[in-house]
């Protein structure tokens, strides 16, 4: 079975429960490390290392965080070494954010998308593979790329 890591606070929280549906319904096993219900809401920095931290452990190879905007998830959950989120509006930025930067964990914003476009911006995300339909130049310069940026990551975090 699929499993995937989601997570929202207060304001990602309708969102959050639509995309969770949804996987569920796609065969995903979903686990939610952040807020279940509004009486007891989670801040999105505390939900963001929850996931990040799960991801960078590689207990989860991806992950979906959802806060009013998606910038503070993505601000939190990039402090992790190994992590790489990012914050999606649509589907076409969904689809560079892993071809492009083989993004891991997806942000995005309660309070700016709709369901039915989180769920398409969701599918995107985890159905796009690093360096998928680009130019072979392209495929090799990225890959080049990451790992210059592995090699940033172990100048800043250590091995």
């Amino acid at each position: 079975m699929k499993k995937i890591l989601i997570g929202s606070d207060k304001s990602g929280f309708d969102l959050k429960e639509a995309v969770k549906e949804h996987l569920i319904t796609q065969g995903y096993e979903v686990e939610d490390c952040g807020t279940r219900n509004m009486e007891e809401p989670m801040p999105y920095f505390k939900v963001a290392p929850i996931a990040a931290a799960k991801v960078m452990e590689q207990e989860y190879e991806k992950a979906i965080l959802i806060c009013g905007t998606g910038m503070g998830m993505a601000i939190v959950a990039n402090k992790y070494k190994g992590v790489y989120a990012a914050v999606c509006e649509n589907t076409y930025a969904a689809e560079k954010c892993r071809a492009i930067n083989d993004a891991n964990i997806l942000t995005m914003g309660g309070w700016i998308t709709a369901d039915i476009v989180g769920c398409e911006i969701v599918d995107t995300f985890l159905n796009t593979e690093f360096t998928q339909n680009l130019e072979e130049w392209r495929k090799e310069f990225l890959t080049n790329a990451r790992k210059e940026v592995k090699e940033l990551e172990h100048t800043i975090y250590g091995k």
